[in-house]
């Protein structure tokens, strides 16, 4: 798995970084920042949850 996400698109909802905080945080502004690009296996799961959640659809999942 790759993760990206576009941070043009953020809405800085902070979902992704509620969901999933190993993966991913929120800079001052609350835009999105990937910590993870390749998370392990056992956060495939919340990782996906969070793109799903997005209200921007700012986060890519590659399997």
């Amino acid at each position: 798995m790759r993760v990206t996400a576009d941070r043009d698109r953020c809405v800085g909802s902070g979902q992704c970084a509620m969901l999933s905080p190993e993966v991913f945080d929120q800079d001052d502004d609350g835009l999105v920042l990937v910590l993870r690009e390749v998370p392990a296996a056992d956060l495939h799961e919340e990782v996906h949850r969070a793109a799903d959640l997005c209200p921007a659809r700012s986060i890519q999942v590659q399997d």
